[in-house]
């Protein structure tokens, strides 16, 4: 599938800020990314005239049943140590506090985006993270990155690193199942997210208080969001019996959301890369 990058770690802030990005494909992974200097990178086509003055959207896929795709919960990082990180990184983003961050981030940060390694290998780890998340500036959108990175407990390996890992992980499924129920709803695999709980209710408005019409399991499901709403706290899903309603933003995480990595050093926890585009 064609790479693409979905801008955010945290599963609330890219589902408010950016639902209809579901119906792209997803972010390159570490250990699927093409070398630096860009071979295996897909070709670009250069934007027509047309194009740039009114973009195309693709028809949205009528509302219909579907056969659940199951996942397996992404894992959890057992290591005590990384809690204790956590809850250090997490105190540091609701302070901003730029210097006491330096102390957390690796000096080889690597940065990974579709064509490799964007890092400046003349700038400080510190430095790399803030361009690549945006810590600095007016808005300054990256503190709240981190906020939502340091309360995840999730992780999974980064396959060319030594005690190297990347989060959020991603759950347990089967690939072949996933495209062959994209395919059979006529929708594409950037359209499906996962609850990050079981038993998620379904509710019939986009009221946190409206009528419960159904409950999740762990399995894919359909996420319907008008490309022409406003962002909100809900978000329009398609159950697998077929009928629409809302979930909380929160409640549901999508394949391929840019992802933090962290490296196990003698001196404890390191933030050691991003991979993504910048923010």
């Amino acid at each position: 599938m064609t790479p693409r990058l979905i801008a955010a770690v945290s599963i609330t802030s890219l589902l408010l800020a950016a639902a209809p990005a579901f119906a792209q494909s997803q972010l390159p992974r570490p250990g699927q990314l093409p070398p630096a200097g860009g071979q295996g990178a897909p070709p670009q086509r250069a934007p027509t005239a047309q194009s740039q003055q009114q973009p195309q959207q693709q028809p949205v896929a009528a509302a219909k049943p579907y056969k659940p795709v199951t996942i397996t919960a992404p894992e959890m990082v057992k290591d005590p140590s990384f809690e204790a990180f956590r809850k250090q990184l997490g105190a540091i983003a609701e302070k901003k506090d730029r210097k006491a961050l330096a102390g957390l981030v690796a000096q080889n940060f690597f940065w990974l985006g579709e064509k490799g390694d964007k890092a400046d290998k003349k700038r400080s780890g510190l430095d790399n993270l803030a361009k690549a998340i945006q810590l600095d500036g007016k808005e300054a959108s990256g503190w709240e990155m981190l906020g939502a990175a340091s309360a995840d407990p999730t992780g999974m390996p980064f396959p060319d690193r030594k005690d190297t890992i990347c989060a959020p992980a991603d759950p347990t499924f089967n690939p072949q199942e996933l495209e062959a129920l994209a395919k059979a709803t006529g929708t594409e695999e950037g359209d499906w997210a996962f609850p990050t709980q079981t038993g998620l209710e379904v509710h019939s408005g986009p009221q946190p208080n409206s009528p419960v019409i159904e409950k999740l399991g762990l399995h894919f499901v359909r996420v319907m969001q008008d490309q022409n709403a406003e962002p909100g706290p809900m978000l329009k899903v398609v159950t697998p019996a077929g009928k629409t309603g809302f979930v909380p933003a929160e409640a549901l995480s999508p394949l391929g959301s840019d992802q933090l990595c962290y490296s196990k050093e003698a001196g404890g926890w390191k933030i050691s890369g991003f991979a993504g585009d910048d923010q």
